[in-house]
């Protein structure tokens, strides 16, 4: 099982709509595109210099090819659109995870 997670810190003056548009569209979306099974978002607890909230969405999917037809086929679009909303108030960097064990 892979875990595909996006970290993104968002700054305080978009949080509000950012939280509305993670919950309501964009995690949605990208799970219907079929591609994951499940999504599990977290509040990162630690505070950031630069300010701004720390999020954590984790996204599981089967492969690392499941994965790689997530990024040439869909990934652009989300990426595009999530820029053109929040533009330099929002950063973001994804981690790919291979999941071991649970306990």
């Amino acid at each position: 099982m892979i875990l595909y997670n996006v970290t993104t810190n968002i700054h305080e003056s978009v949080h509000d709509q950012w939280m509305i548009w993670m919950q309501h569209k964009h995690i949605p979306e990208i799970l219907a595109t079929g591609k994951f099974t499940a999504a599990r978002m977290v509040r990162v607890l630690i505070e950031e210099e630069m300010g701004g909230v720390t999020y954590s969405v984790q996204y599981t999917t089967d492969s690392k090819e499941t994965l790689e037809r997530y990024y040439q086929q869909d990934a652009p679009g989300f990426r595009e659109e999530g820029a053109k909303l929040f533009g330099d108030k929002m950063l973001a960097f994804r981690t790919e995870l291979e999941l071991i064990a649970d306990y």
